[in-house]
């Protein structure tokens, strides 16, 4: 978007009462529990509805953000319950909402459809905001409703929640299976759509490393307000990770809008990344971006029609596709080439669990590649 100092400013303004009812939302929560009380959405709109009447600071401002807040709040907070009461580990665990401190929390606003319209290509939001659209495609129906936030950077966005039409592909009778890696982000059954690691964090490190350091010869002391050198440099390190993000999304957006667009049904691996983490690869892993390459190969399949299968990932990289043999022992990293000692089948590690993966969905491959020729009908494993 497109801001106005006006319209910026009201911006500002409508983020910080709504950050003073979210500290009082907390506060109130906190209260609740310890006294051993309930503290629901009902309680809540209740204290709203008396603090705009006894604050005339709150009541100046829109009532649908506000009121949206609370219900987000009430989402955490839930959430946050339903972690603890199912015993997840503390890694996996949301935590309770906390408080939310000037300067630092991002401005995000949420409004519902009586909370804003469109009219003329610009957003009218409820209290008179007016703001300056620069549209990245036509919305394909009215939306229902729409946040408007502020990145790391500083550039203002608005995000609107529409119905997604599905916009079917012709079929092509063929089949795909993916396998995601490391040194490959996805191996496929198909030469043609494997996905190498382009590491654009990597290509990146040197400029990263230098604001670092800029950064770290300019912190404040505690207590002490940032210097302009400071920020310009945070600044300049975010839009750099900005960059990477974005180079990331759109490889993998063309990657996966290719392989939905030449093939009916994907057999997709259920990979979780999370435990490389804690692995030497971490660093390359993170890299790689192997779960927002997972989310747009299934948004794009959603989009498209097409049939996307998950299939768990274990010892998939010890079962031969051939004949469906494992091995007793895992493969060490450094073993790059499957031999099977059941029928002798010697095949890359990842283009064999690639194959394995379109076994698993309940698909027959056929033919070197494990894809069927052009036209041809796709046929169900009994």
């Amino acid at each position: 978007m497109r801001l106005s100092a006006t319209a910026r400013a009201a911006l500002i303004v409508e983020r910080g009462r709504c950050r003073w009812l979210w500290n009082e939302c907390v506060a109130r929560s906190k209260k609740a529990h310890a006294e051993g009380e309930e503290c629901g959405p009902a309680r809540l709109d209740r204290m709203l509805t008396e603090a705009r009447a006894l604050t005339p600071w709150l009541a100046q401002g829109a009532s649908v953000p506000q009121q949206q807040l609370i219900r987000d709040f009430g989402k955490s907070r839930a959430k946050a319950l339903k972690d603890l009461k199912d015993r997840l580990p503390l890694r996996l665990r949301a935590g309770m909402p906390g408080y939310k401190k000037k300067g630092e929390a991002d401005p995000s606003l949420n409004y519902t459809r009586r909370g804003f319209r469109l009219k003329g290509g610009r957003l009218h939001l409820a209290g008179g905001i007016v703001l300056t659209v620069v549209w990245s495609r036509k919305l394909p129906c009215d939306p229902s409703s729409v946040r408007v936030y502020r990145d790391g950077v500083g550039g203002w966005y608005a995000s609107f929640v529409v119905t997604a039409p599905v916009e079917p592909m012709p079929k092509t009778g063929q089949a795909l299976g993916v396998d995601w890696g490391v040194r490959e982000i996805a191996t496929t059954t198909s030469d043609a759509h494997d996905l190498p690691h382009p590491e654009y964090g990597r290509k990146t490190k040197a400029k990263l490393s230098r604001y670092d350091r800029m950064m770290a010869r300019r912190k404040p002391a505690k207590g002490q307000a940032s210097s302009r050198g400071y920020k310009e440099a945070k600044k300049w390190r975010a839009k750099t990770c900005q960059k990477i993000a974005r180079q990331r999304q759109d490889a993998a957006r063309k990657w996966a809008k290719r392989a939905v667009r030449d093939h009916d049904v994907i057999a997709v691996e259920d990979f979780k990344p999370r435990f490389l983490s804690k692995t030497s690869m971490a660093r390359k892993a993170a890299d790689a971006a192997i779960g927002a390459t997972k989310q747009a190969l299934l948004e794009m399949g959603r989009k498209h029609g097409r049939d996307v299968r998950l299939v768990h990932p274990s010892h998939t990289t010890r079962d031969c596709a051939s004949c469906g043999a494992r091995t007793k022992h895992a493969l060490p990293l450094s073993e790059r080439t499957y031999t099977c000692t059941a029928c002798g089948a010697v095949s890359p590690r990842d283009k064999n669990s690639a194959r394995v993966m379109l076994v698993r969905a309940g698909l027959a491959p056929a033919g070197v590649e494990g894809v069927r020729p052009l036209g041809a009908p796709l046929q169900e494993a009994a």
